[in-house]
């Protein structure tokens, strides 16, 4: 019982690890293409546009990951609603920044926008869970 209870500890001591890496990386990622998308970076913005587009990707397959292995039972609900909240303000929101300096909106969009590319798959996966948990229970 006791080897059980230590495993499972430190399966959530590394799924906590993980989540933290992947908003990391999210936040880097957000950081560069942030970068990349500045006329002066010279950057063509077909590649910023794929590139954007490759970090979506991998951060939606991160986001799946998450959303199977990685929130507790007792994390739901506040998983949840961060994810709802994230997903209604999108980076967008921060589109004003850019009457300060244009690579400040960059990064906050961008960042903001592979946060919620990651957060959203593993809230869909966590909801369709929960509702078959409720349905079972009828």
């Amino acid at each position: 019982m006791c080897e059980q209870l230590a495993e499972k500890l430190r399966l959530e001591k590394l799924a906590e690890y993980a989540f933290l890496a992947f908003v990391v990386i999210s936040i880097i990622a957000g950081l560069a293409v942030g970068y990349m998308a500045l006329p002066e970076s010279g950057v063509a913005s077909a590649d910023v546009a794929n590139t954007v587009a490759y970090v979506t990707l991998i951060m939606v397959i991160l986001g799946i990951i998450v959303g199977f292995v990685s929130i507790s039972e007792k994390e739901i609900g506040t998983f949840l609603i961060a994810a709802i909240a994230l997903a209604v303000i999108r980076g967008e929101i921060f589109s004003p920044l850019d009457k300060i300096h244009v690579l400040l909106a960059n990064w906050a969009i961008y960042i903001v926008n592979f946060i919620v590319a990651f957060v959203a798959p593993a809230a869909v996966i966590i909801a369709i869970k929960q509702v078959y948990v409720l349905a079972r229970k009828k």
